[in-house]
């Protein structure tokens, strides 16, 4: 586990993108980049009214270019609110990203959103190669909620066979802040306490295996995260590396559950770049 006092180093970095920022267009006129949105990924005879409104997908890629990898990322929000949209650090950065919407309790239930989240990769591994991307390099993540979807879909591959595809496809995994143990809506669905820990078949932490993609944990503080996030990502890295998976663990000092998106995000594209430039 790496506890990064990197504060100094985030700040160099958003301060040096601040003029980009502070003149940013909207991602539908970025320079060089197009992004399409609200890209059905289920089956085209999908009928169920909620599906079909709420599984979809944006993309965001460069535009005229071929070979480039793509980033799929889950929103949060508890597995009850929140909408996809394209994160401002992972703007311009040479690599594409698919933001999903997928459906959310109480008008879903467990395991919807794992099979929507499921579908929607296995959608990115079959068309990106229209869009130019590089099927091979597809990277997966989240936040908070989208971080135990993260998990979910590399820990337990059945969810992708369901779509036809292999969850060891995919390059690498990026769940910032996720749950690892059951996912506290899923226990509200149950009406079961919030606060007390659960393990069953939809905890991250109890479908380790060694095989699938490598997973780079992110959270915030330990003593400014949501109840026990930081310890159940550290329980998760211990499991992980019993079973030697390739595993870990950044906790990103003074930056609490909502804000350490926005530093996790220069993490994930610094490491994303890296693979490319050292990967096969």
């Amino acid at each position: 586990m790496a506890r990064r006092s990197i504060i100094w180093f985030l700040a160099a970095a958003i301060v040096a993108a601040a003029p980009a920022a502070s003149g940013q267009t909207k991602a539908d006129t970025d320079e060089g980049y197009v992004h399409i949105k609200d890209i059905p990924y289920t089956s085209a005879g999908e009928t169920d009214p909620y599906k079909t409104e709420r599984c979809k997908l944006d993309l965001y890629f460069p535009e005229g270019e071929e070979g480039f990898p793509t980033l799929v990322w889950f929103h949060g929000g508890g597995l009850e609110t929140g909408s996809k949209s394209l994160q401002d650090g992972f703007r311009r950065q040479g690599f594409a990203v698919a933001d999903v919407n997928y459906r959310l309790f109480p008008e879903a239930r467990c395991p919807d959103y794992i099979n929507d989240a499921a579908e929607a990769v296995a959608y990115i591994f079959r068309h990106i190669g229209e869009y130019g991307g590089d099927p091979s390099r597809i990277y997966v993540g989240g936040h908070s909620a989208g971080g135990y979807l993260t998990l979910m879909l590399v820990l337990c591959p059945e969810y992708m066979d369901r779509f036809g595809a292999d969850a060891g496809l995919i390059r690498k995994a990026y769940p910032v802040s996720g749950q690892t143990f059951t996912h506290f809506t899923i226990k509200k669905e149950r009406g079961m306490p919030m606060d007390l820990p659960f393990i069953d078949e939809y905890a991250p932490v109890n479908n380790v295996r060694q095989d699938g993609a490598p997973l780079m944990l992110i959270t915030g503080d330990r003593e400014l995260e949501m109840l026990c996030r930081y310890e159940e990502n550290e329980c998760l890295l211990a499991i992980l590396k019993h079973f030697r998976h390739p595993a870990e663990l950044y906790e990103l000092d003074g930056f609490d559950h909502g804000n350490v998106v926005v530093p996790a995000c220069i993490l994930i594209r610094n490491d994303i770049h890296r693979d490319c430039r050292t990967g096969d």
